[in-house]
């Protein structure tokens, strides 16, 4: 009997592991640490077959879905696109069971990507609680400069979790970090029929960590050097506006009042997600 229940229990795993899921999180980020009123909310969403996941914004799919509209009709709505800007323009690929996490950004112009293979060394504590529907169980780790709390349950069989986090013995229903500048906190669940694919904008410069560190301080100390090499994207990441049918381009007065918001935004963002 024993026996049959192990193996009912093992085969009910494989199929939730099976199983293409989203988990909605809602992500509350301090771009301005000196400015409590930069504090912004927005969703993202986790994708993950049991084997890879995804971690990205939701708006960066209603982006690409408005882009692809617009160059169908050959026009051009800055307002529309304002409504989808983002603070998390990156993507998470994470392959939990080789440790291995694909990161990718834009710097200006440029798409880069860099891999990373060090696990998270974790604390577990006693400690539970129960969020939403969930029993959830305390860790703690420190990364990138800061300290972390998490929040996982083993009642998701995902050692997952929003960003880069992973390596716990389930999901992480919430992670925050210790002056409450980044919160990540699971807010639904969503069965998929298949893991969405991304739309790939341009090829992706494959550098290691350090240098794309390096390379986003020096955007952050000058970014009007990055952005007058030519404004192929517009703000929060997305593609330049399309050309229109007769050729003319979107009106340059707009053009100019999204390049001096950007600017503006990226002066600002003084508190990153990771500090070192």
């Amino acid at each position: 009997m024993r026996k049959w229940s192990a193996l009912v229990f093992f085969l009910s795993t494989c199929m939730v592991w099976a199983q293409n899921t989203r988990f909605v999180y809602q992500v509350s980020t301090t771009p301005d640490s000196t400015n409590a009123e930069s504090k912004k909310t927005e969703v993202a969403y986790l994708d993950t077959n049991g084997k890879k996941s995804l971690f990205y914004a939701e708006n960066r799919v209603k982006r690409d879905s408005l882009m692809n509209r617009m160059r169908q009709t050959h026009t051009f709505d800055s307002s529309q696109m304002e409504n989808f800007r983002s603070n998390i323009n990156y993507i998470v690929e994470k392959t939990p069971a080789e440790q291995k996490i694909v990161f990718k950004d834009r710097i200006g112009r440029d798409q880069y990507a860099y891999t990373e293979n060090e696990p998270f060394f974790w604390k577990i504590f006693p400690e539970t609680t129960t969020i939403g529907e969930y029993k959830t169980q305390k860790a703690e780790t420190e990364y990138a400069g800061r300290k972390w709390t998490a929040w996982f349950t083993m009642d998701l069989p995902y050692q997952d979790g929003p960003y880069k986090f992973s390596g716990l013995p389930g999901l992480i229903v919430k992670i925050q970090d210790e002056k409450e500048d980044y919160t990540f906190d699971l807010m639904q669940v969503k069965k998929l029929e298949e893991l969405p694919e991304l739309q790939q904008r341009g090829q992706d410069i494959t550098i290691t960590k350090d240098k794309f560190r390096k390379t986003y301080l020096a955007f952050q100390k000058d970014p009007e050097s990055y952005m007058n090499q030519g404004m192929r994207f517009g703000r929060g990441g997305a593609p330049a506006p399309p050309v229109s049918r007769g050729g003319n381009g979107p009106d340059q007065g707009k053009m100019k009042e999204m390049r001096d918001r950007m600017l503006k935004e990226i002066k600002s963002n003084k508190n990153p997600i990771e500090l070192k």
